[in-house]
């Protein structure tokens, strides 16, 4: 022991193997220090002292409450009925009723539309016709038509016949002959009367130029009748038949007024 403490070698000339190697400065510089990094975050993180020359481009949003989920619920359906660029409104029972009001109206005004002349009956264009003599003896053209009161088929020609009348009222004689009457027994035979509605077309002159008989279009009726009011020879439609009632069917009665075309 004294002779190792003798050698003039001392332990403290001895540098330690332990000791931490130093980095090039290079690389140093390339590895980013943990200091530097903190501070650069505090940095980032800190809001810059706004000027009050430059517009805000930013509000500032309100903290954000917790909602729970009824109300979260309720707030969508408030706003989902009272946003008028969102979805609608469901319809209510005052809606629904004045849709239905609305229906009723629109499939009433479609019906009345259809049936112009609803009102007009056998009855209104026997009042409205002119007697037999009358009309054979005032120069002018003549529809005759056969008819009776329990005749189906007539009282669904009416109003067809009502407005072709009307259509050439003054120009064209109309007259109603029915067939219960007694009084028109050699008319029946004249024409050649086996059913009815019958219309019989007469010139001017009263020669017959040709009849129709039955359930036809109105276009029949318009056509003839527009050929004897021009005066023409001949009429477009001078021998149909439709469907009829026949004329064996007849209530004869006896006539009360002799005068009578009913």
């Amino acid at each position: 022991m004294a002779r190792l403490a003798s050698n003039p070698v001392g332990l403290h000339r001895f540098r330690p193997c332990f000791r931490t190697a130093q980095l090039p400065q290079q690389l140093r510089a390339s590895i980013p220090s943990r200091t530097n990094d903190h501070r650069r975050f505090q940095t980032v993180a800190c809001q810059k002292t706004p000027n009050p020359s430059e517009p805000s481009t930013s509000e500032k949003s309100p903290p954000v409450e917790p909602v729970s989920g009824n109300e979260v619920s309720s707030t969508v359906m408030s706003s989902s009925s009272t946003d008028p660029a969102g979805i609608p409104e469901f319809p209510n029972k005052n809606t629904n009723r004045q849709v239905a009001v609305v229906s009723t109206l629109a499939a009433l005004a479609l019906f009345l539309s259809g049936r112009l002349d609803f009102g007009v009956s056998l009855k209104d264009l026997t009042v409205a016709a002119l007697p037999y003599e009358e009309a054979l003896s005032n120069g002018k053209p003549t529809v005759v038509e056969f008819y009776a009161d329990w005749c189906e088929v007539c009282r669904e020609l009416a109003p067809d016949v009502y407005k072709v009348e009307q259509q050439y009222k003054g120009r064209v004689n109309f007259v109603m002959l029915n067939v219960d009457n007694t009084k028109w027994e050699q008319e029946l035979d004249e024409f050649g009367v086996e059913g009815i509605p019958h219309f019989a077309f007469l010139d001017k002159e009263g020669n017959e130029e040709g009849n129709v008989t039955g359930r036809l279009p109105e276009k029949y009726l318009r056509e003839n009748v527009d050929a004897l009011s021009r005066g023409e020879a001949s009429i477009p439609h001078a021998r149909v038949v439709g469907k009829y009632s026949s004329a064996e069917n007849r209530k004869v009665h006896q006539v009360v007024d002799p005068r009578s075309h009913g």
